[in-house]
């Protein structure tokens, strides 16, 4: 049977479990919080130096675009270019984007009639040089920040050469 001083009892061990239990909890995360909080930048435990056999920091590899799209394959380049068709033509009609063929060397911003955005339209008297494409290709908004393009790009050296070599191949 229940009476008051068991219940008390009762009551006493669960307020003493439940601030052990919070206790226990600020304990640990006093101990092995590394500090930032959440959703904040948050403190590195340790860095692993990266180092060239001189002793200085190492450099990122410089890739030649030039040489790879030498190399690179249009007819590869055409099957990479199907993720493009859904908004570029290289008949020379416009759909959601302006044509493509042609497009290497050619102006930016200077097809005829079609809206660009203000970016690209500010880069007037610039030209789609193989480089330029390899760049926009890579991260459009990264290389224009602002553009109405909405692919995400290309992560691939070689599918960007593959598809500035195809276009290269459509002439003008």
């Amino acid at each position: 049977m229940l009476d008051t001083m068991t219940l008390t009892k009762v009551v006493g061990a669960l307020c003493g479990a439940f601030l052990v239990f919070l206790l226990s909890g600020w304990v640990g995360e006093s101990l092995f919080h590394i500090g930032g909080g959440h959703g904040g930048e948050h403190a590195q435990a340790y860095v692993i130096e990266t180092a060239s056999a001189e002793g200085g920091a190492a450099e990122e590899e410089v890739v030649d675009f030039g040489a790879i799209l030498a190399a690179a394959d249009p007819a590869k380049g055409e099957k990479v270019f199907g993720k493009c068709k859904a908004c570029h033509k290289v008949d020379g009609t416009d759909g959601t984007g302006p044509h493509l063929n042609g497009v290497v060397e050619r102006g930016i911003g200077t097809v005829a009639g079609f809206a660009y955005s203000d970016v690209l339209s500010g880069k007037a008297g610039e030209a789609w040089t193989p480089d330029n494409l390899n760049a926009f290709l890579e991260n459009p908004k990264g290389w224009a920040p602002g553009t109405k393009m909405g692919f995400a790009g290309l992560k691939k050296i070689t599918d960007r050469a593959d598809v500035v070599s195809y276009l290269q191949s459509t002439g003008g």
